[in-house]
């Protein structure tokens, strides 16, 4: 199987940890190779994912106090796990510089764009930039 582009990669991660927002979905062994198949990763893609979904409360503790009023429950899903694997890429990746940070968050704006509803990206731009300040901040 031919690995896909970073873009396409970073939308195959979407899907992926998007599936398993909803119980019991993606848990069995079969529903996983399904996955494998038909939204491949490459590597780096991969260690995000990977590592979005083993340190979900580390991520999820970033972005909730750029939330204000708002709750992760009331957060539609489709921004949420956009914002969670987009910041486990800016906190995993490994490839520091304002330019990668440029390129993870445009990239997590054009999937809002594609999958999520009206401003969203406009929502998830201001997050992402929130958490970079603070991560270059705290550095």
């Amino acid at each position: 199987m031919e690995k896909p582009n970073r873009r396409n990669a970073r939308e195959n991660a979407f899907i992926r940890l998007f599936a398993l927002a909803f119980p019991g979905a993606g848990q069995d062994d079969v529903q996983q190779a399904e996955l494998d198949e038909e939204y491949p990763l490459d590597t780096y893609i991969q260690a995000c994912f990977c590592y979005c979904v083993e340190h979900l409360e580390q991520i999820d503790s970033l972005i909730l106090p750029k939330l204000k009023s708002w709750t992760l429950e009331r957060l539609p899903k489709v921004s949420l796990t956009i914002l969670r694997l987009a910041t486990a890429e800016l906190l995993f990746g490994g490839e520091d510089g304002k330019e990668m940070d440029s390129i993870v968050i445009n990239e997590a704006v054009e999937l809002a764009k594609k999958y999520g509803d009206g401003e969203d990206y406009q929502f998830i731009n201001g997050v992402l930039g929130s958490i970079v300040r603070e991560q270059k901040a705290g550095s």
